[in-house]
Parts: C-alpha cells; structure tokens; sequence
C-alpha cells in the first residue's frame, strides 16, 4: 500500500508514525512539506548552546497522548517535569499571583480573587451562586460572555484572558465555552446550579503534581523519533491539489509532478486546508474556510546567568496593560537551569492584530527589552536573541467549533482523514490522538478495498 501524509508537523509525523506500526514495514510512506525541517510548530533551537522549544514547549500531565507515546517510543526517561515555581498575572501595572483553583482561568472562589479585581467584583463573585443560571444543555456562548455575566468583566479581562491569549492567542470574546473549558461546561450541562458550582465540579480530582511536562533536550527528541521509526520518504515541496484517481488518490505538487497514492492523511494549517479540499470535499473546504486564525511570534531571550529574575515560572498579560507582550515565560525558572545562561520566551501577537507579520526582529527585541524592565524591574542585556514567527498557525475555536469539526469531517471518503490542530484541540496531546484516530481510518479502509 501506498500511503500519503501531507503535512510534516506533528500531526503528519504521528500520522505517518501511526501509518508505519498499523500498515507494516513493506508500506510505502511519502510525507509532503516545503518547510525547512519536520515538525511544524514544534521548532528546537540552541540559545546560548542549551536546546529551547520556540514554539509549543509543554504538554499536559493528565492526558495520557504525549506519555504514552514517549513510552512507546523508548523516550520515557526524557520527561521532566516543572520546579514547582508558579506565574503570576500582571495586572494594573503590577505582579499578582495566579489565583488558586482556576479552571483556565475562571475562578471557584471570591476570595482567590482578592487583589486581582476591586472589591464590587468579589461581591459580585460571592453572590453568584445564589443568582438564578439559565443555560441551556449543548448551548456553546463565547467563554468571556458567560464569565463576566457571572463574575464581571475584571475576572474577563485580568484572569481569563491572560490563560486563552496564551493559549489560542485569542480571547474570551472570540473562544467557545465548551472548547476553552469543556468540563465546564459538561458540568453546566449536568445541572450545575451556577458557574461557581460547575468550576469547582471541573478541577481535577488531584490538584497535587504538575500540571505541564517537556522533554529534556527539546520536542526535537520527539520529532527525531518519530522520523526515524516511520521510515517515509520526505519529499520537500507543498502539494496543490488532491484528486480521486480511481479507487486511490492523486497528488499534485507545486512543480506539477503527480504522486499516487491509495491513502492520504491531510495534515496542514486550516488556512491551508480549503484549496486542496475543494475539489474532492467541497463541504470539508467549505467549513474549514470558516475556521478564524490567529498570528503570533515567539522572541527566546538569552541572559547572562544570575540574572536576578524573580523565582516565578512566568508572567500571563491581562488585557488592556501597557504593553506589547501577551506572556513572559522564565524557562529556566520553570524547567530548571542547565546552562550558564537565563533563557526566557516572550510571544507576541494576539487575534485580529497583524504584529507577528509586519514587525521587524528588531523592534520586537526592543519591545522585549523594555517589557522585561516594566514587569520586573530588570534591564537585561542579551548575549543570544532568536525570533521565530508562526503565521496563521493558531485556529480559533468559536462558538460552535465542535460542529464545525464535525463538518470537516462529514463526508470524507474512508481512504481520506484530516490531521491537525484546528479539529480537537491545539496542544500536542490532541494532535497526537487525532493523528492516531486518522491513520487507523486510512488503512482500515484501505485493507477493506
């Protein structure tokens, strides 16, 4: 069998991965991208010669996806863990610390808010519970919508805000409530007598142990693993097009030249997924058109060791602050130092901004300096700077983004899946599973045919 993944981010990568171990070792596997290297949002860099994830840097603990897969692939040993050190919010021009017992950002008590948001906010907070909830079961409502109907804005805008700009470099106002806090919502539709209520049913039944795991010396580890297990061939170019060619499928790449194939994995961007679906999925090209995406630029921060940073993982930005990062993580504070120098991340860029576009490496350093000074005080003087940008590769989950993913799926032929970071989640750990899912599909129905 013949088996196309296009795409070489982690999604085409476990995609191929998963193509290697179900199909067997006589499958030929051709993985199609133009980029400079494998891996897609996942980027390792050396800054001032340690190894530094420059794009997603952590997965999370509790999903079973990255641990599993890392033991299967003989990398269990590379996991490590965070320090223990916790971020904090700047808000008001100051530092704050997060607030305990959050559910990304939506709080579970007043009191845990104390400090963050004026005294009317907190007794808006505390009388929640007893204000009656109308919600209807499957409704999904803009997070920031719901949240400050119960809580008020301040909570929006200084604690919820800061957790989804960094996650989907969006907001409240443009995520969906059953995608930024799905056991929210869950817990809503179970009968929860108020937002209060459903976020203390939605923590974890352990808040012990961390919450965010990496791998030492990178994702990079990971990505070479996969690349050597799965044995494809790498062809660097962008395919154009994808049509039916008899039972199978054809490709067609930027050069004209045709591939043919009797499985293919679609594993790109969703702003790259309409043109190459419109042929032979128009309602799949169709509902991915409608996917937003966001733009955002990551600048690593190498400082001379003994910087005197603070002992904090990071800082989240509230909305509406005087300045021009949306988050500052101390990556050796939070993984632990294993060099001579201090690295930091900041990131840039936020939905319906076009900054990671159009501002230079120079001016974002300048910000970057001037923003470390404002938070902590610290004039830093840089011995390695390094600035990467990741275009349109951050999807929006509106409201109603569940039934759009079922859109994209609806009506594919079997031999055909969709891979990628705008269907189930964008963290690693989904990706991982809608790879796997993808890749079952494809030669379960090939092995059909």
């Amino acid at each position: 069998m013949r088996y196309s993944v296009v795409g070489g981010g982690i999604s085409g990568l476990v995609a191929a991965y998963r193509l290697r171990t179900l199909a067997g070792a006589d499958a030929e596997i051709t993985v199609f991208d133009p980029a400079d290297r494998l891996g897609g949002i996942l980027r390792t860099e050396r800054i001032a010669g340690q190894p530094m994830d420059i794009g997603a840097e952590a997965y999370v603990v509790r999903r079973p996806e990255v641990p599993a897969l890392l033991t299967e692939l003989g990398l269990a040993g590379r996991q490590i863990s965070t320090t223990g050190v916790r971020p904090t919010i700047y808000s008001q021009g100051r530092l704050h610390p997060l607030p305990a017992d959050t559910v990304n950002g939506i709080p579970t008590s007043a009191a845990s808010m104390t400090g963050l948001v004026d005294d009317a906010t907190i007794a808006q907070m505390a009388a929640e519970p007893s204000r009656p909830l109308h919600w209807r079961v499957g409704a999904d409502p803009a997070v920031g919508a719901v949240v400050a109907d119960r809580f008020g804005d301040q909570v929006v805008a200084r604690s919820v805000d800061p957790m989804l700009s960094g996650v989907y470099a969006g907001s409240a106002a443009t995520i969906g409530i059953r995608s930024a806090v799905p056991t929210v919502a869950a817990a809503l539709d179970a009968g929860a007598p108020s937002l209060t209520d459903a976020g203390r049913r939605a923590l974890p039944g352990s808040t012990q142990g961390p919450v965010f795991g990496a791998i030492d010396g990178g994702y990079q580890v990971l990505l070479d693993a996969l690349v050597a297990r799965s044995r494809f061939q790498w062809v660097q170019t962008s395919i154009e097009r994808i049509a039916r060619d008899g039972t199978g499928w054809s490709l067609c790449d930027d050069e004209g030249r045709p591939w043919g194939a009797d499985g293919v994995i679609v594993a790109v961007p969703a702003a790259r997924l309409t043109p190459l679906m419109a042929d032979v999925a128009p309602d799949a090209a169709a509902a991915a058109a409608r996917i937003p995406v966001a733009s955002a630029a990551v600048l690593a921060l190498a400082v001379p060791g003994g910087t005197p940073l603070p002992a904090q993982s990071g800082v989240l930005v509230a909305t509406g602050e005087r300045l021009h990062t949306k988050a500052i993580t101390l990556s050796t504070r939070k993984w632990g130092s294993r060099g001579n120098a201090e690295l930091l991340r900041l990131s840039f860029g936020r939905f319906g901004d076009d900054l990671a576009r159009t501002t230079s490496d120079a001016e974002l350093q300048s910000w970057a300096l001037a923003d470390v000074l404002t938070v902590f005080g610290i004039a830093v003087d840089p011995v390695d700077v390094r600035v990467h940008r990741w275009l349109d590769a951050m999807p929006q989950y509106s409201p109603g983004h569940r039934e759009l993913a079922a859109e994209l799926r609806t009506g594919l032929p079997p031999s055909l899946a969709l891979a990628g970071n705008y269907l189930d989640g964008i963290g690693v750990p989904a990706c991982v599973g809608v790879a796997g899912r993808a890749a079952e599909a494809v030669v379960a129905a090939t092995i059909r045919r």
